[in-house]
């Protein structure tokens, strides 16, 4: 039976990848050419504001905070010296996803890095 720290920790970096993800899609939506950043102060602001209302950008927002009381039901159920390292894996998870997703370069460096995080989350998984 798996313990329920560990569907917590994964809740937190779903949440979190997930999160993400969407306001990259919703950003650069925005950013591209369906309502492209004013120039004035004003007029950012109101950019802002239009942006913050999305309702993706909402649901990113409500993420965020799910995530935030995943990672606090978490800390209490392992030490934040073992759990924090496993939030690595969803910086793993948004490389994979910007490259499928918005066909972000996925070179052989970042092959690589992803790897020793992987490895590094094996390491520290091994020392509870």
């Amino acid at each position: 039976m798996i313990q329920v720290g560990y569907l917590y920790l994964f809740l937190t970096i779903i949440t979190s990848v997930a999160s993400q993800i969407i306001v990259k899609w919703r950003v650069s939506g925005f950013v591209v050419g369906l309502l492209p950043i004013p120039e004035g102060v004003v007029g950012k602001i109101l950019f802002l504001f239009k942006v913050v209302f999305d309702p993706f950008i909402f649901l990113a927002l409500c993420l965020t905070f799910i995530s935030g009381l995943c990672w606090m039901a978490t800390m209490a159920k392992f030490d934040i010296s073992y759990a924090y390292p496993f939030t690595m894996l969803g910086f793993v998870a948004v490389l994979l996803f910007s490259a499928l997703l918005f066909g972000e370069v996925f070179n052989v460096y970042k092959i690589i890095g992803c790897g020793l995080i992987v490895l590094g989350v094996l390491v520290v998984s091994k020392g509870m």
